[in-house]
């Protein structure tokens, strides 16, 4: 599916491209109240987090832009349209714009690089203004520079995924979904460069190999690592050889890799960005797995470790597949909607924002966390 400037504003990356006739889930008037307090807890977050803002227009650290790029997302995305033309919004916007590279990189310091290009990019589209195309033509070539190649002979773990594009050579589930993200939202700019040498693209076969590497899915992922065992089998880990969660010793000997939640929707938006079908099996056993390892208390394997990143990644996977309701174990169904809104409104600080006890992944930073939330919350709206 191409992307139509004009869709930008909301759904551009919200677009289910797995549901019937490529429509939105449908709005149910039954939920309106609960929109009501959606909207509520958005306005709150993203009235804390305009008291944030640094007088120089980023939030939290000139060194990281992409959590400027994340505030500034969650502000052009409010449902309320309320802060649409605030000040805040061009001030985060310039300081944007001052970390764009000759590369077509957009970070600070070399490092994280891709890192801080993937979630730019996605703040740069939202504002749905021509004018930043040209950074991100720019910016889009720089992320297909990132993809690790083929090496003949050599090793190939790494091959077909993007990392964070520093001195640490290693691609990453992580990495690749917001570099997969920002390349598909950005594919209406595809053959648009006036340039008589030839438009490089990434390779979408490779990137698809890559990430089929990281599932745990013995139909296509040939690792000794791999496990059927239903707590794992569908799910995604970290990279090709590495899980953030604890390994498992199975009673064969073997040592296995434990999917954990926040990767396996990380890999349910990748296979979606990169064109999978609905009934690939690859993709219905993601969708098995986030049936049997359903929680929004926990990251499914992480506990409260990363526990914002995975709300927001599930929340922005289940809404971008068309998930209305997600079939249990036990054969019932569950509004993931409407649990992850009261769970999000009730960790809501009274002052509007939300952190975590956990502080691995950044996870006590609260502009970090509330932006999650917000992000998160907007993709609840947007599909109730």
């Amino acid at each position: 599916m191409k992307f139509v400037r004009a869709l930008l504003p909301l759904v551009f990356i919200h677009q289910c491209l797995f549901a019937q006739g490529d429509r939105l889930i449908p709005h149910n008037a039954n939920n309106e109240s609960l929109r009501n307090e959606v909207q509520h807890a958005i306005d709150k977050g993203l009235k804390w987090l305009e008291g944030q803002q640094n007088a120089a227009g980023f939030w939290d650290s000139p060194e990281h832009p992409a959590i400027t790029g994340l505030v500034l997302t969650a502000m052009e995305r409010d449902p309320s349209k309320q802060r649409k033309d605030a000040g805040s919004l061009k001030k985060g916007y310039d300081f944007l714009l001052g970390c764009v590279h000759p590369d077509g990189g957009i970070y600070k310091k070399n490092e994280l690089l891709n890192y801080n290009t993937s979630i730019c990019v996605m703040a740069l589209l939202a504002a749905n203004d021509p004018k930043y195309d040209p950074v991100l033509r720019k910016a889009r070539t720089f992320l297909i520079g990132q993809q690790m190649p083929a090496k003949k002979g050599g090793d190939n773990t790494y091959a077909g995924g993007i990392g964070y594009g520093d001195d640490d050579p290693h691609s990453d589930m992580s990495n690749m979904v917001m570099a997969l993200e920002a390349l598909h939202a950005t594919e209406y700019l595809k053959g648009t460069e006036k340039s008589t040498s030839k438009e490089k693209d990434l390779n979408w076969q490779a990137a698809i190999d890559f990430v089929q590497r990281c599932q745990n899915l013995s139909g296509s992922n040939k690792a000794k690592w791999v496990s059927d065992d239903p707590k794992d089998k569908g799910g995604f880990v970290y990279t090709p050889t590495d899980s953030v969660a604890d390994s498992t010793t199975q009673p064969d000997g073997r040592e296995t890799l434990r999917s954990y939640g926040s990767m396996t929707y990380a890999g349910l938006l990748s296979y979606i960005y990169t064109g999978l079908k609905r009934d690939d099996p690859r993709v219905t056993a993601v969708i098995q797995w986030a049936g049997i390892n359903y929680s929004v208390d926990e990251n499914p394997a992480l506990g409260k470790d990363g526990l914002y990143y995975y709300y927001h990644t599930l929340a922005k996977a289940l809404a971008t597949y068309g998930a209305d309701k997600l079939k249990l174990a036990n054969g019932k169904e569950v509004d993931w909607k409407n649990d992850l809104a009261k769970k999000l409104i009730n960790l809501q600080h009274d002052e509007g924002f939300w952190v975590n006890d956990s502080g691995r992944f950044w996870e006590k930073d609260p502009v970090l966390v509330t932006a999650y939330s917000v992000l998160a919350l907007e993709f609840i709206y947007q599909a109730q």
